[in-house]
């Protein structure tokens, strides 16, 4: 089984780094009749850059770039996602808990959820459903899901909000420290200003509270902590590498192996890396595989390798879920499907 369960449409800021990458991904699917970086390339890029911004990531014309991608790689369940934080539904939920009032980092942080807090999830929700119909027409299974991102002390409200809708299934992710979006490239230089075992150790202990709160199907990428590469030794994190691994095993909840640091970002591994897998794989934990990307070109990047990976070291199956019941699967890696 073939199947690639962390899919996003978009993702503010927006840059000119995302009319760039957004450009290069449609260049995948529709043929500008000119030589790269001329003028009249540019004039027709632009000319479909404003398509794209006027039909929207919510629209079938983009969502049918994903299933063209998904049919060429042979993909047969696909997961499309969103981050909690770009819905305006969820504002309380992210000003409670975010630090958006410190001199150091408050205004940064507030800046960038009015930039990304662009969406309405009933939109989201509207778009996937209806078109899971014509996905399994095609032979691909189209699952709804969430990255909702988790906070301590903020269970009940995020409970409350889940609940409400009809997903198959919700990922679980730790993108915030203390308050501290630790993957902003912005604030990446706070990482200096700790003993580095000492975080890790601290955010670990959120994943696992994360892990025990039952809110979600499955922990999305690990040990994103990494993603700028300051980490310590790795020999000194096995302990509680293992401690996570044991915690996922007890409240029988799967992780990914996401290689969106791999291709995205300074770190350039997969999550988990070998090391943190290796633990995971020895005590149990089962793994669902995705992308993480956020351009339709990217989907199912990597899965082939990752499937490959999982059997050589003794996974022969692979999560998958269905309005929030998990089900294996066979990998069958030989046959690429």
């Amino acid at each position: 089984m073939k199947v690639d369960y962390h899919i996003h449409l978009e993702e503010g800021p927006y840059s000119f780094r995302f009319v760039d990458q957004t450009i290069q991904a449609m260049e995948k699917y529709y043929v500008i009749q000119a030589p790269r970086h001329t003028e009249e390339w540019l004039k027709q890029a632009m000319d479909k850059m404003q398509q794209r911004l006027e039909k929207g990531d919510y629209s079938k014309w983009w969502l049918d770039l994903y299933l063209e991608e998904a049919l060429r790689k042979g993909l047969k369940e696909v997961g499309i996602v969103d981050h909690l934080y770009r819905f305006q539904e969820m504002r309380d939920y992210f000003i409670t808990f975010l630090d958006v009032d410190s001199q150091e980092i408050g205004n940064e942080q507030k800046e960038w959820l009015d930039k990304v807090m662009v969406r309405s999830i009933d939109d989201f929700i509207r778009l996937i459903q209806r078109e899971k119909e014509e996905w399994a027409k095609k032979g691909v299974t189209l699952k709804l899901g969430i990255e909702a991102d988790y906070f301590e002390g903020g269970e009940q409200q995020l409970e409350a909000f889940l609940s409400k809708y009809p997903f198959d299934y919700v990922i679980g992710s730790v993108h915030f420290y203390q308050g501290w979006g630790f993957d902003n490239p912005q604030l990446q230089h706070l990482f200096e200003q700790y003993d580095l075992k000492g975080l890790y150790a601290g955010h670990f202990e959120t994943v696992k509270k994360a892990v025990k709160s039952g809110l979600f199907d499955f922990i999305g990428h690990l040990d994103n902590m990494k993603v700028f590469n300051y980490r310590p030794a790795e020999q000194e994190l096995i302990p509680i590498y293992r401690d996570v691994a044991q915690t996922l095993v007890k409240h029988d909840v799967a992780t990914e192996v996401n290689p969106g640091l791999f291709y995205r970002y300074p770190v350039q591994e997969m999550c988990p890396s070998l090391t943190f897998m290796k633990v995971l794989i020895e005590e149990g934990v089962k793994f669902t595989t995705s992308s993480d990307s956020h351009y339709p070109n990217d989907i199912g990047i990597y899965n082939d390798a990752i499937r490959t990976m999982l059997v050589e070291n003794g996974i022969d199956e692979v999560a998958t879920f269905n309005q929030r019941i998990r089900s294996m699967k066979a990998i069958n890696v030989k046959n690429q499907v």
